[in-house]
This record gives C-alpha cells, sequence and structure tokens, in this order.
C-alpha cells in the first residue's frame, strides 16, 4: 500500500523537483500539500503549490501555512537562489487559482493525522514552523503521525556544516526555535540533511537527459533548474546542483538508500550559531544535558547516490 504523505513546502526549485518525484512514485500517496514561507513569500509559495498541483493533475489538497517564523525576525525570501518569486525564470500565473482547504496548515496536518492514525508521514522541505504549530494546536499529534521526515540541517559528516551560516541549513536558520520543538517532539524524525544532500548531484548532463527522455515534466525540470544552476555556476563553480528536497523523498520511498545514526537533536536558538543543529549520539552520562530527556531522532549520515539518481530518473521518466 502507498504511503500517504502531507508535502510540507515552500516552493522553490528543488522544492518543485521533489513535488514532482513524490507525485511520481508509485508507492507514494500525497494527500496534502501545505505550504510555508521561505524560499518565497507565502503568497508565492501558496500560488506555486496550486500552480504544480494543477499543472500535473497531482490531486493533493492544498493548505496555507505559516507566513513567518515563531520567534525570530525573518530572514526574507532567498531569492538569489530561487528567483524573484520562487521558481527561477518560470512565474505562476498571475490569475492561477488558488484553491486550498479552508483550514491552516497546521489544523489541516492534525485533522488529517488524527483521521488517519498511523498512516500520515509529514514530508517537511522547508522552515519547520508549521509543525511546531501544530504540535502547539495539537499535541496529541505525536501518537497520530507516522513519522516526519525533513529536509535541513547539518551535522558535520562528510564534511557538510552549513550553507547560510558556516554551521547551519538556511530551512533551520530560518525558523530554528520551530526546528528545535519539532525535533525534541515525542516523535520518530528522519533528519535529511546537508551532510548526504550534498553527497548527491543531479549533474547538467544528467537533466540535459532528463529533458529529452520525460516529456513535458522533464522539459519543465529542465526549464526551472536553469536558475538555479546560473547560482551554482557563479558561486562554486559547479554544472549542476545538490538534491536537496528530493533526497527527503527518496528516503520516504526507500529508506535502504540510507545510512543512518540515532540520538537526541537539539537547536542553536540565539546568537552567532543560531540554526546550528547538534546530535548526541552516545550514551555518556553527562552533568548538565539538555539532549538525553528528548527521545533519539534518525540522522541521515550516508547515501547511496547512484541508486537515488536512478529512482528519481526513473520515477519521473514514468511521468511521460
Amino acid at each position: 500500500m502507498a504511503q500517504k504523505i502531507i508535502f510540507d513546502t515552500d516552493p522553490g526549485i528543488d522544492d518543485a523537483m521533489a513535488l514532482l518525484f513524490a507525485h511520481a512514485l508509485p508507492n507514494i500517496d500525497m494527500v496534502g500539500i501545505t505550504t510555508v514561507f521561505g524560499n518565497g513569500t507565502i503568497e508565492d509559495c501558496t500560488r506555486n503549490a496550486c500552480y504544480l498541483n494543477d499543472r500535473f493533475n497531482m490531486g493533493a489538497t492544498v493548505a496555507r501555512g505559516a507566513e513567518g517564523p515563531l520567534t525570530r525576525d525573518p530572514v526574507g525570501p532567498t531569492t538569489v537562489v530561487h528567483g524573484e518569486h520562487g521558481l527561477g525564470t518560470i512565474e505562476a500565473p498571475a490569475d492561477q487559482p488558488i484553491n486550498i482547504d479552508p483550514r491552516s496548515a497546521p489544523v489541516y496536518m492534525s485533522e488529517m493525522a488524527r483521521a488517519h492514525p498511523g498512516e500520515i508521514t509529514l514530508v517537511a522541505v522547508g522552515p519547520l514552523t508549521n509543525l511546531a504549530l501544530a504540535l502547539e494546536y495539537d499535541p496529541e499529534i505525536v501518537n497520530y503521525v507516522k513519522e516526519v521526515v525533513i529536509m535541513g540541517a547539518a551535522f558535520g559528516e562528510n564534511g557538510h556544516r552549513g550553507n547560510i551560516s558556516p554551521v547551519a541549513e538556511a530551512n533551520i536558520y530560518d525558523d530554528p526555535h520551530a526546528a528545535d520543538l519539532v525535533f525534541t517532539a515525542d516523535w520518530p524524525v528522519t533528519i535529511v540533511g546537508l551532510d548526504v544532500t550534498h553527497q548527491s548531484f543531479f549533474s547538467g548532463d544528467y537533466l540535459d537527459k532528463l529533458r529529452d527522455g520525460a516529456g513535458d515534466v522533464g522539459q519543465f525540470i529542465w526549464d526551472v533548474s536553469r536558475f538555479y544552476l546560473k547560482f551554482y555556476s557563479e558561486r562554486i563553480g559547479v554544472d549542476g546542483c545538490h538534491v536537496h528536497d528530493p533526497s527527503a523523498v527518496a528516503y520516504v520511498a526507500d529508506p535502504s538508500l540510507f545510512i543512518t545514526r540515532q540520538g537526541p537533536v537539539r537547536v542553536v536558538t540565539e546568537g552567532p550559531a543560531i540554526g546550528m543543529t547538534i546530535q548526541k549520539s552516545d550514551d555518556q552520562f553527562y552533568h548538565h544535558d539538555q539532549w538525553s530527556p528528548s527521545r533519539a531522532q534518525n540522522v541521515c549520515v550516508g547515501v547511496e547516490n547512484e541508486r537515488l539518481l536512478q529512482l528519481y530518473w526513473d520515477s519521473i521518466v514514468s511521468l511521460a
């Protein structure tokens, strides 16, 4: 039976790539898309989600979520990476119908989880504000959600520590207080962070072949990736892009692609290291320990890159 997911997202170029991946996978049933600020404003992210949902007949319910972080001042959209409205040089039509559920994203998550106990996985690839608000709205949601899988964070594995600061990944940096609440809540979380997403790479050649082999979907991915690849080329001198958000979807589809380790996770919420994620991965006793009272969570530390790329290829081509 296909795994039901609610996809919490701030589309976003790689978010669009991940949404199409989730839509294509036969063992994933994307019942809902919830939007959050991040790569764009909440207005742009919600319009983009509705545009992708309609254009590619995803059939998901869309619910609008948080427009800013819980506590910290907003960082602002990452236009340098994702363009003025989030999808690079592609812009959702100004008259795109905004067909959204009347419930807010946190309420939608809670009610769906209660309606399908033990069946819903929350896949979050933006700031974790909606999930934190869902915990606030319904603390018992932890007993109904099957799993939480997030793309975000960095723990220093494989030399990867941050992309928005020397120690912080952007999704966590955007709302560190929300991330700390999500990671310390009593539900199972798997973190797919830069430790593995920087180990996988969509090369320019890979995307060219996907354009030629996957019909309209392949052409869209190629088109939307042009702005993204320009950023990567100018900033780090490579032809291609890391596989960020699609990696979280890949974990849900096939966890065997990843090596994980367990331990409680905390997030730095103030000062120059704000957004830094730290996992306690040993059993040692410490006199001062604000990790051990929280449940152990999964952190991905290794990935089979070639298998992941093949899974993405096969899935997207199947949509053609």
